[in-house]
């Protein structure tokens, strides 16, 4: 199942680029304005997405040894069957906010706010950036950013069961949210018209959608799920 967790994370995070933009879009904006005329922008865009994808990572492990903790239930409740069919109906709602069908997933997203505004004034400390360790500083503070994107991995996270499963799939997720995030830097006006082309998006959504519902059928033919199945 790990294996399908992590074709299906990178390319939830590959497919997300239209809410990649919405959510850090404006900060990389910040991150090329305060570094314009000082030559190479290249490596600071990268230390901030190193720095981004390293607290996703962490937070991966985080939800790893939740999933760890719950295991000693295992036998009196579904977990991971329970946290694996969340992880699906995530992706579907993401698919479905993906492709301008719902806005469902802005609610879970607020539900972090609280603590974003806690956590937001930190990172505002390294803007403007001036340094390759500040760039990185400021991508570890910007990765806890409330997002369903993330969310929705997590959640795929805790039903790994494992710190260090849940890491993999978080690195894995944030790799696949890199290319477009160095091309939102690099080329940033081209790839968010391309991005919000509602072509592109309703492509992206329907993939995404498609990738929950699979995962849904999977987890059902392997070994049913009961509440479905009684």
């Amino acid at each position: 199942m790990l294996e399908f967790n992590l074709i299906s994370v990178f390319l939830v995070g590959l497919l997300g680029g239209g809410h990649c933009i919405g959510m850090c879009g404006g900060i990389v904006g910040a991150v090329n304005f305060s570094l314009q005329g000082s030559g190479n922008q290249h490596p600071y865009l990268i230390a901030y997405n190193l720095g981004r994808i390293s607290s996703y990572t962490f937070a991966g492990c985080l939800a790893g040894a939740i999933g760890a903790s719950t295991s000693i239930l295992s036998n009196v409740v579904p977990i991971e069957k329970t946290l694996y069919f969340a992880s699906c109906v995530m992706m579907i709602l993401l698919g479905l906010y993906l492709s301008g069908i719902s806005s469902a997933l802005t609610i879970i997203e607020q539900l972090g706010s609280a603590v974003w505004k806690k956590i937001q004034p930190f990172g505002m400390k390294f803007i403007p950036v001036r340094s390759l360790k500040q760039a990185f500083y400021l991508g570890i503070i910007w990765g806890w950013l409330p997002c369903g994107l993330v969310y929705s991995v997590l959640i795929a996270a805790i039903a790994s069961g494992n710190p260090l499963s849940g890491g993999l799939i978080m690195l894995t997720f944030g790799i696949g949210t890199l290319p477009i995030m160095l091309a939102m830097g690099m080329t940033s006006i081209r790839i968010k018209g391309y991005l919000q082309n509602s072509l592109v998006r309703k492509i992206s959504g329907l993939t995404v959608m498609g990738l929950g519902i699979t995962g849904l059928c999977n987890l059902v033919l392997s070994s049913g799920y009961p509440s479905l199945t009684h």
